[in-house]
């Protein structure tokens, strides 16, 4: 039970450390358009 517990919790941590990635990386495209957007204008 111990060891389920510990698996649950670390998939856990995973998930929200990719989302936070996932995230990061989302803005920085965004970013990179509006970059190509003003240069484009």
């Amino acid at each position: 039970m111990k060891m389920l517990s510990l698996m649950i919790a670390l998939i856990a941590v995973l998930q929200l450390s990719a989302c936070n990635t996932l995230s990061g990386v989302g803005k920085d495209i965004q970013k990179g358009g509006e970059a190509i957007e003003k240069s484009a204008n």
